[in-house]
């Protein structure tokens, strides 16, 4: 299952069946498949096993778990008080010798010896992982999750410091499904900054992107797809000001861009995390 990006933590209630809010951690997503021969699979998203690459999480898995259980969860690595990302990124004989433990947070279950849970609610499938995971020990983990909203609320305001992304709402009546899903709901942590709009991709009275320049000097072309709405309120700022569409040097696969002549201010929303990306909010007409 894939959540759907949100802009705000749902409340408790908007979902018929309530709502489950757990950590959104800064790691690799994997599936953990432990095999009737003893095997452990840690599948990717790019359906690549990470056995290899973490054979200490593979041993644990293997040791502490029954053969048949298929898990859900995400491979995190810890620096200096904080998830770092970038260590997973590492050999296992790097992290070793700096000292960066690795564990498994497993978030939900799809199998138990014998049985199939998929089609269960998450409430049930949540008992379920608790009870799977009930005598584990690190870096076997279940993640921090609650039912409560304002307890959810503290956590994304006060655990961004330790690396943190923010909070996936879950439905409690959600079975598990594959592909992306709004049951499932990612809020991530995102700045509000200004920029400067640079030029366009797409025809001048329908663009479909922007190119703009960040606070830090950086350009990047904004995503996701600009809405209807937003596609007028610029083609109609910047109609008069745009040059011939040509390839920026910056991003020669982003295709054709027409440059303004005049640059203009504009708001955007910058998400936290390694995937960083500047989505269009508004232009600044003050500006």
């Amino acid at each position: 299952m894939r959540p759907r990006a949100a802009d705000e933590i749902p409340a408790q209630g908007s979902v018929p069946g309530g709502l489950q809010y757990s950590l959104k951690l800064d790691g690799f997503r994997a599936l953990a498949f432990v095999l009737e021969d003893g095997r452990v699979f840690l599948q990717s998203r790019s359906q690549r096993d990470l056995s290899r690459e973490f054979p200490g999480i593979a041993a644990q898995l293997r040791a502490q778990l029954p053969e048949g259980t298929v898990l859900d969860g995400e491979l995190c690595a810890y620096r200096e008080g904080r998830l770092s990302f970038t260590d997973l990124l590492r050999s296992p004989g790097d992290r070793a010798r700096l000292g960066v433990p690795v564990s498994y947070v497993a978030f939900d279950v799809l199998a138990l010896p014998g049985r199939d849970v998929r089609t269960l609610p998450l409430r049930e499938r949540w008992d379920l992982l608790g009870a799977a995971l009930a005598d584990a020990v690190p870096p076997l983990q279940r993640v921090l999750a609650t039912q409560d909203e304002e307890t959810a609320r503290v956590w994304f305001r006060d655990l961004r410091a330790v690396g943190v992304e923010g909070i996936v709402a879950k439905a409690l009546d959600s079975a598990y499904r594959p592909g992306g899903t709004w049951s499932w709901r990612k809020i991530r942590h995102a700045d509000t900054r200004d920029g400067t709009l640079l030029g366009i991709y797409g025809p001048p009275e329908r663009p479909r992107a922007l190119l703009v320049a960040l606070p830090d000097g950086r350009t990047v072309q904004t995503s996701p797809r600009l809405t209807p709405p937003q596609s007028r309120q610029v083609a109609e700022l910047v109609g008069d000001l745009l040059d011939e569409p040509a390839v920026h040097p910056d991003h020669p696969d982003a295709g054709p861009v027409r440059l303004l002549a005049d640059p203009l201010l504009v708001e955007l929303r910058q998400a936290a995390g390694r995937h960083e990306t500047a989505r269009f909010v508004r232009i600044r007409a003050e500006g």
